[in-house]
């Protein structure tokens, strides 16, 4: 499978992946290799890569403990001091391998250790292969405050293997599909369509859509690396989705949802927006609410916790001046960005929602 050209790395697929890395390995002579884990992927995913790279020096491997709530700057001081404990320098290279809570921690801590070490992306999940682990965003959780703490810094290359996904559980195999049902949404009407006609995927299926999801994304980051303007379409669906998501990580009365699929919630809520507000046509709007409450999990919101989750955005790190910004679908494949909504609005989105 090609690889992508980004405007600074490359991203590579499957078995030209590890050719790739070990001709990077030769030439670039690390003093240091460090291998980031969490316990999931140190079980599962570590000795098939190991396995498949021709490297014979010494990988020192750090892990760290899986799970959103563990996406911290508490969690970056272990891997910090870990790293100078072994006496990592400005030559030594971090590979991260794992989901989007090991690639945005890695990232972040290679991004600011020494004031910035190399590293790599393997994603091992769905959801980091097609969004968290390309682009350039690193960061942590701040409190209930999804990524306030991070920086944009690029890895010097992105390795895509859909074996890992072999591992993975169906719900988090439906996380990571919800980033790709959102590339369609905001840029490809065609690849919507495409991908609400797989009735039940295949690792076969995956690999060319995971490459076209790739691909979208890339086109958007290459135009906007620093997101002052059309990269803001990706977070559609994000600006209600993580105030969903971080509500309930801290509320044990509400189930605990994947990021994928507290999105999904947020994309059919800024869906119905963006038929009130930027002139989404109905039978799109009822298309979107179909497709994610065929597949994800159904949510019941109280009114309080309506409340706490339209609080929660006021924490958006896309917020400017004090507003809440959205992005809102004109039609599918077509954005507007940085749109303010009343909360009266957002509370029909709710009943919109549970109808």
């Amino acid at each position: 499978m090609k690889s992508i050209q980004t405007t600074s790395y490359e991203i590579h697929f499957k078995d030209l992946a590890y050719k790739s890395l070990d001709t990077y390995l030769k030439k670039e002579k690390f003093s240091k290799i460090f291998l980031l884990v969490d316990e999931n992927t140190h079980k599962h995913c570590l000795p098939h890569f190991l396995g498949q790279i021709q490297y014979d020096g010494v990988i020192e491997i750090i892990e760290i403990k899986s799970g959103e709530i563990h996406k911290t700057i508490e969690s970056c001081m272990g891997v910090w001091r870990t790293l100078s404990e072994l006496s990592a320098d400005r030559k030594s290279l971090l590979i991260n391998l794992g989901g989007g809570v090991v690639t945005d921690l890695g990232g972040f801590v290679a991004s600011t250790f020494k004031r910035g070490i190399k590293f790599i992306n393997v994603p091992t999940t769905l959801l980091a292969m097609v969004d968290a682990s390309v682009g350039g965003k690193t960061g942590v959780d701040l409190d209930l405050s999804k990524n306030q703490i991070g920086t944009i810094t690029f890895a010097d290359m992105v390795l895509i293997d859909t074996r890992f996904l072999d591992t993975l559980p169906n719900n988090e195999l439906r996380s990571g599909f919800a980033e790709m049902l959102k590339h369609g949404l905001i840029q490809d009407q065609k690849y919507w369509k495409q991908l609400r006609q797989l009735k039940q995927l295949t690792l076969n299926d995956l690999d060319e859509l995971i490459h076209h999801s790739v691909a979208i994304k890339n086109k958007v980051v290459s135009k906007d690396p620093n997101e002052m303007g059309l990269r803001k379409i990706l977070n559609f669906g994000h600006t209600l989705g993580h105030a969903i998501e971080s509500y309930c990580l801290d509320n044990e009365d509400i189930i605990t949802l994947l990021h994928g699929e507290a999105i999904a919630i947020g994309m059919i809520l800024e869906g119905y927006l963006s038929s009130k507000i930027s002139g989404l046509p109905i039978t799109d709007l009822k298309e979107i609410k179909e497709t994610f409450k065929a597949t994800y999990p159904n949510v019941s919101f109280s009114d309080s916790s309506k409340k706490q989750i339209i609080e929660l955005m006021q924490s958006d790190k896309k917020n400017s001046y004090g507003q809440v910004k959205f992005v809102l679908l004109e039609s599918i494949g077509q954005c507007q960005i940085d749109v303010e909504v009343e909360n009266a609005i957002i509370y029909e989105a709710f009943d919109f929602y549970s109808k």
